[in-house]
């Protein structure tokens, strides 16, 4: 009679579960780091059609903006700086004033990680 050492149903079960969950975390891992190569192509470029964006200092502020559509870019929080300034004299101080009115008037959420953009022609798109 043989005395071979056959694997059991049960560690048959147990390795193929095993099998299963490294399969399911390799997957993720993968998935996380695809999705931070896509972000990291995005990084400084244009939303609207994906050219470089350059820094540039507006009122104190760095905005970026893109040399190719003319598009001005702005981080969270850079709009209420620049429209703070009480020295900004002409249509530039104004325009800004009003954009940050018709922000506050729509009930932007706090939370939300958006950026407000002035495209030429679209001053809120």
């Amino acid at each position: 009679m043989s005395t071979e050492n056959k694997p059991s149903r049960n560690e048959d079960e147990y390795f193929a579960k095993q099998n299963a969950e490294l399969v399911i975390q390799q997957r993720a891992r993968l998935a996380a780091e695809q999705s931070e190569a896509e972000r990291r192509t995005h990084l400084n470029k244009c939303p609207r059609d994906g050219y470089d964006l350059r820094v540039a200092e507006l009122q104190g502020v760095q905005v970026e903006t893109c040399d190719h559509c003319g598009g001005l870019w702005l981080d969270r929080g850079e709009l209420e700086v620049i429209a703070s300034h009480q020295d900004r004299p002409g249509l530039l101080g104004r325009f800004f004033g009003d954009v940050l009115t018709g922000l506050r008037t729509t009930h932007m959420p706090k939370d939300a990680d958006r950026n407000v953009r002035h495209e030429p022609g679209n001053p809120l798109a």
